[in-house]
């Protein structure tokens, strides 16, 4: 197949890019590089398979041929107040890419008769008043906080998704993606992954906000795009939790990322900084357990030992 991917230079597109190249398709990047970057799919640019367009999504995607699929992951994702690409810092362009973007992403699908996958987010339950979190639960999300720019901006894309499949029968697929780290992922992303592991391999205290108590559930990149790929090729219109419900409190996996890295450091507490920052996370992926013979295989110390490798290489090349 031919596939457009937006977002295709960002941590999770390039991942996408690289496992649908090796299974034989050929792929188009359009990025604008806020948040991704080219040395994320450098490697691929001498391929045949691969061509890169340096554009906005919110823009009018214009092809010079047709595609059989669109998968739509642009966005800025980081929650982050520091990280200089994080949707709290990119407000406008966040909306955008979830609104202009998605709507300009479903017109090629319509356009060329192909199938359309929307990347969206755990984010869509808010701070959830239920437990794990299925498909089915609505949400507890407030419109107008400093979140909501992201929060929203998926909503929205979501319902739009919807509403080309129902209107115009575009075949849609929406993955709701829950907390996910890997290699790629920016040095200064501000989530917590990065931080961590960068404050770790520098000999530092980690910084857990608030008690630690929170908790997320953390799938590694390579189980996330089995579930995609599976997801794409699928006939599963509703929306899809597609993560790892292994859950740990931030300070249980603060304290493994000091394991891991031998870091004596330890932890440091500080005030919680986001203002709606949920308190538990973990997926209910009986959906994609049942629909899509869907799960993780990857544990979190298998992951994480292959993240820190990573960075480790990294911090090594920027000093």
């Amino acid at each position: 197949m031919r596939i457009l991917i937006t977002g295709g230079a960002g941590f999770i597109g390039s991942h996408l890019c690289d496992r649908l190249i090796t299974d034989g398709h050929s792929v188009i990047v359009l990025d604008n590089l806020i948040t991704g970057s080219t040395d994320n799919v450098s490697h691929l640019t001498d391929t045949k398979m691969f061509r890169f367009i340096n554009q906005n999504v919110a823009d009018y995607i214009e092809l010079p041929k047709p595609v059989d699929a669109v998968m739509h992951f642009a966005s800025p994702a980081s929650p982050s107040q520091t990280a200089p690409n994080g949707y709290l810092q990119l407000p406008i362009q966040t909306l955008k890419a979830g609104a202009l973007g998605t709507l300009n992403a479903l017109g090629v699908a319509k356009r060329y008769g192909a199938r359309f996958i929307l990347a969206s987010t755990s984010e869509v339950y808010g701070d959830p008043l239920v437990h794990p979190q299925n498909e089915n639960y609505w949400g507890n999300v407030d419109p107008v906080g400093p979140r909501s720019v992201y929060d929203e901006a998926k909503r929205f894309a979501e319902s739009l998704t919807m509403a080309y499949n129902r209107t115009h029968g575009v075949r849609t697929r929406i993955v709701r993606i829950f907390n996910t780290y890997g290699p790629r992922m920016a040095l200064n992303d501000g989530r917590v992954v990065p931080n961590f592991i960068c404050q770790a391999l520098k000999g530092k205290p980690l910084t857990v906000y608030g008690d630690g108590s929170q908790t997320r559930s953390f799938c590694y990149v390579d189980d996330l795009v089995d579930g995609i790929i599976l997801l794409m090729s699928s006939e599963l219109t509703e929306p899809t939790n597609i993560g790892n419900p292994h859950e740990v409190t931030i300070l249980e996996f603060a304290n493994k990322i000091n394991s891991l890295t031998k870091n004596a450091a330890g932890t440091i507490l500080e005030d919680k900084r986001t203002t709606g920052d949920p308190q538990q996370r973990k997926p209910d992926i009986s959906r994609a357990e049942k629909l899509l013979s869907w799960k993780p295989h990857i544990t979190l110390e298998d992951g994480l030992t292959r993240t820190i490798a990573y960075f480790k290489n990294k911090l090594s090349d920027s000093m």
